[in-house]
C-alpha cells in the first residue's frame, strides 16, 4: 500500500528513538532485519509500513513515520512477529507502545475505530480484570456508531448469546486488586 504522506525528516545522525525503549523496556537496536516478523504477519498485507521496516524506522529515528502510519492500527497484537524473533524482541508490545505514543500525541489515523477499539477494550480489561465481550461489543459499537449502529448489531449480539457464544453476565477476576494496581502502577510511570 502506498502513501501520499510526505516523506518525515530523520533525527540527526540517525539515531534511535529512545522513547521507544524507554516505553517499552525492550533493545530495539539488537533487530538485525531477518524479517521473519513480516514473513508470519498475517496482517502484513494491510500495512503501510511491514512490521521490519517499523523497527528500522525506529532504529533510524523515524519515529513521526511510524505513529502515522497505518501499521500500527492494523496489528492484530497476535505476536506472531513476536515469537519468531530470533533476538526475542517483543515487537507486539512495541505496537503497542507506538499506539500509546500516537495517542499520546494526538495523532489522527485514518482507521478512525482503531482507536476507539484500543481505548474502549482497556477500559473493559480494567473495570472488570478481563475481556468480556458483549459489554466490550456495546461500547465500541456506541462509540463508533451510536445509538443506530447499537441497533444494527443488536439481532446479530442476542443470537450470539442464545447460542451461548457471548456470556450476558461478565465473571469476575479474582485478582480485581491487583490488576488495579498495575494498571494505577502504569498510569504513574506513563505521566
Amino acid at each position: 500500500m502506498v502513501t501520499d504522506r510526505p516523506p518525515h525528516k530523520m533525527n540527526p545522525g540517525g539515531f534511535l528513538d529512545k522513547s521507544v525503549e524507554y516505553l517499552s523496556q525492550l533493545n530495539i537496536s539488537t533487530c538485525y532485519q531477518c524479517q521473519k516478523c513480516s514473513n508470519g504477519c498475517p496482517m502484513d498485507f494491510a500495512m503501510d509500513i511491514h512490521p521490519h521496516r517499523v523497527m528500522h524506522s525506529i532504529q533510524l529515528g523515524l519515529l513521526d513515520e511510524v505513529i502515522n502510519s497505518d501499521t500500527i492500527w492494523v496489528c492484530a497484537s497476535c505476536e506472531t512477529c513476536t515469537t519468531r524473533c530470533p533476538n526475542e524482541i517483543d515487537i507486539a508490545h512495541v505496537m503497542d507502545c507506538l499506539r500509546q505514543l500516537s495517542m499520546k500525541r494526538g495523532v489522527k489515523s485514518t482507521h478512525k475505530q482503531a482507536p476507539i477499539f484500543h481505548r474502549v477494550f482497556l477500559a473493559n480489561v480494567m473495570r472488570l480484570g478481563r475481556m468480556h465481550e458483549l459489554s466490550m461489543a456495546m461500547n465500541f459499537t456506541l462509540r463508533s456508531e451510536g445509538l443506530k449502529g447499537l441497533g444494527r448489531q443488536a439481532k446479530l449480539g442476542i443470537n450470539m448469546i442464545r447460542k451461548g457464544k457471548m456470556k450476558l453476565i461478565p465473571d469476575r477476576l479474582r485478582a480485581g486488586n491487583e490488576l488495579k494496581e498495575i494498571f494505577n502502577k502504569a498510569q504513574k510511570e506513563k505521566s
